[in-house]
């Protein structure tokens, strides 16, 4: 008998209730890149421990995109960042009205505004993806939100994350608030679409090896001008592939497509299918990666993990904080003569760059996949709910 009460009483107890956290500050589900992709990482490694829900715009693939998540989706405004403000607050009031949370996660110092609100609906770690006033795109009054809104994020009540160690140095030298250093993850075995990738080349006209430029946004901090400069200097006639947003900053593009002039230039325009790109990261020669600005990118963990592209590189704080010259070759950062320098140099030492893509690829795997990645936030999510 008293066994048989052991068992019963062992039956009949209540099951552990999962946590319960929002995802605030995304705008896309299923990502286009950049942030909502490190959202996206979290989510896919932690949608079996906790009870996930995530705030985005409207998508018909959003709902069904992960078992295990809850999908809330506010609408999207045609106003720039005034629009993105509104629906960071329209995000805000429903989760005020709704079920209190063990934790909110707030992404993009731009949505810091809300946190003080946020807050009375669970305990808040808010993450900083980079210093969104250094991008050109923004005018004079937006990089002064900007900077506003970064304020807000230091002083909030928030425990504090950065993708970026430069970053989170800076934060706490200008204003002596401590930071996390929480560096992004990978998929290492992320699906490839190589039909699509075919499909695409072939449209554009591109036929065998060809150099790889891609982001998300062709603005001149992505450094493009200084890849077409460096390569007119060598008189480079082999194809050259620029995939990439090209709606922001008219006279920027302009200066981009005449530089393209007298090169075998093929802009194929934004790819915001992962599989596709990666698909293509796998195709080229080399991926340059000139950028003047990044937090941590995610684009240059993904061409490292695949150990089949070999990097070229400008030496910015927060690409050498990621890979070292044994992984990737570096050129000075805006330095045209330096990357036509290494690119001859790559060209001459394919055994060397063949050793320092391997390398790359071990390193990612060791250091920043989402695995990896993802038990670090899982670590910081439980001390936060249980402090």
């Amino acid at each position: 008998m008293t066994k048989n009460i052991a068992l019963n009483d062992r039956q009949s107890a209540p099951p552990v209730r999962r946590k319960t956290i929002a995802i605030f500050g995304i705008k896309y589900y299923p990502s286009k890149g950049g942030t909502s992709r490190v959202a996206e990482s979290i989510i896919h490694e932690l949608k079996e421990k906790y009870d996930i829900t995530i705030y985005c715009y409207p998508d018909p693939e959003a709902a069904n995109y992960m078992s295990n998540v809850k999908v809330i989706s506010m609408p999207q405004f045609p106003m720039g960042s005034v629009g993105v403000f509104m629906y960071y607050a329209l995000c805000s009031i429903h989760l005020l009205f709704s079920k209190k949370y063990d934790l909110i996660h707030v992404h993009k110092t731009d949505s810091a505004f809300f946190i003080p609100l946020l807050s009375w609906k669970g305990k808040v770690i808010a993450t900083s993806h980079e210093a969104p006033y250094l991008r050109d795109k923004w005018s004079a009054v937006g990089r002064a939100y900007f900077r506003f809104m970064e304020s807000v994020f230091i002083r909030s009540s928030a425990t504090l994350t950065s993708v970026s160690k430069p970053l989170a140095d800076y934060y706490f030298q200008t204003y002596q608030r401590e930071v996390l250093y929480l560096p992004n993850g990978v998929d290492l075995d992320p699906r490839r679409n190589d039909q699509a990738a075919e499909t695409l080349l072939r449209a554009h006209g591109v036929e065998g090896d060809f150099l790889f430029f891609a982001a998300r946004r062709i603005m001149s901090t992505k450094g493009c001008h200084t890849f077409l400069q460096a390569m007119k200097k060598i008189n480079y006639q082999g194809p050259i592939v620029i995939a990439g947003q090209e709606s922001h900053g008219a006279p920027y593009l302009q200066l981009i497509k005449s530089l393209a002039k007298g090169l075998n230039v093929k802009f194929i325009g934004f790819v915001g299918d992962r599989p596709t790109l990666m698909a293509l990261v796998e195709r080229a020669r080399y991926f340059i990666f000139p950028s003047e600005l990044e937090g941590l990118s995610l684009m240059l963990l993904e061409v490292g993990s695949t150990g089949i592209t070999p990097l070229i590189c400008s030496d910015i704080p927060q690409n050498t904080q990621v890979f070292s010259d044994r992984e990737v070759l570096f050129f000075r950062n805006k330095d045209v003569d330096d990357l036509a320098e290494k690119f001859q140099w790559a060209e001459n030492h394919p055994e060397e760059m063949a050793t320092k893509m391997k390398q790359a690829k071990d390193w990612v795997y060791q250091e920043y996949s989402s695995e990896v990645f993802a038990t670090r936030y899982d670590t910081l999510y439980q001390q936060v709910i249980n402090t």
